[in-house]
Formats: structure tokens, sequence, C-alpha cells
């Protein structure tokens, strides 16, 4: 399927529109405390005209079968375009996470890539050891497909999780 720009959509948004719909797939999770697991995704990402994208990204583990075992993270926020500054950023992305975390990542969007750092992670006094996050997305054959690198519980920036995920009508 190929993707198609809303005229609708605020010009700013032009280099985050193609992540705008219902996407589903599969990932993987780990981390040197964790074992690693497969997990099911599903992101939704949409509009209303004003010029910034709403996000909601809810996954769940998966048995050796595929089948959903049960919930595990959700995160929902907004990608706002911003004016590009001096070092290339041109894109914030704020998210909440129901395990008690906000996160503000800053880096830079093009038409089929964002590369994206946090800013600022806050959480609250009984949430795990987490500091600070790398991902970065891709449209790539037509499909979402996403990375995560994470510092968190005395390990320094450590892969964490990815996925591919294709667009769903």
């Amino acid at each position: 399927m190929a993707f198609t720009l809303d005229p609708d959509l605020p010009p700013a948004l032009a280099p985050l529109a193609w992540l705008i719909g219902r996407w589903e797939g599969a990932g993987v999770v780990g981390y040197p405390t964790m074992e690693s697991v497969r997990f099911g995704q599903e992101i939704v990402c949409s509009h209303d005209g004003r010029p910034f994208l709403q996000w909601q990204s809810r996954t769940w583990l998966l048995d050796d079968d595929g089948n959903l075992v049960r919930p595990l993270a959700t995160e929902v926020g907004f990608w706002r375009p911003i004016e590009k500054q001096t070092d290339g950023t041109n894109v914030e992305f704020l998210l909440a996470h129901p395990t008690g975390y906000v996160e503000m990542y800053a880096g830079t969007a093009e038409p089929a890539k964002i590369e994206i750092r946090t800013d600022g992670v806050m959480r609250s006094p009984l949430a795990k050891d987490y500091s600070a996050a790398h991902r970065m997305y891709g449209y790539v054959n037509s499909n979402l497909m996403w990375v995560m690198d994470m510092t968190a519980m005395g390990h320094p920036l450590t892969s964490h999780v990815s996925a591919e995920l294709k667009r769903v009508d």
C-alpha cells in the first residue's frame, strides 16, 4: 500500500506523515536484566488537523505459537514538529507510561526516518531505574520498523527492543 499525504495535514507534519495510521506487528524485547521475549504490538498514530500527531502503543507478550499471553507495555503521547534548531533538531516526542515514567525526546525527522534521544526522563519514586533512551523509526518497504536502546538499572546505553509493523486498514 503506497502512502499518500492527507491534504488536510498541516505542512509542518509532512516529515512525520508516514506514521499516521494503525500498525500491527511483532518484535523482540530484552535487556541484561531480563531474558529476551517476543511481543506483539499495535500502534495508532492520528491527527485532528492541529500541528501534532497523537500516539498510542500497546504491546503483548507472545507465546512460541504467536498467541497473546498478557499485556506488556503501553505508552501514549504526541509527536511535535518544531522549528529546525542549529543542531538539526526538528521534532519532539512526548510520552507517558502507566509504569511511572514521562519522557521527552528530541531529534530529527526526515520523510522516512526519525532519530530521537531523550532530553528528559521523569520517573515516580517507585518506578525502576531508567535514565535515557535512543529511538529510531523508519518507513522501510511500506513497514514501520523501529529500535530502542536504553540506559537503566546500572547499564550503559544498551539495545532493548525492536519491531516491524505493517499498516492495517
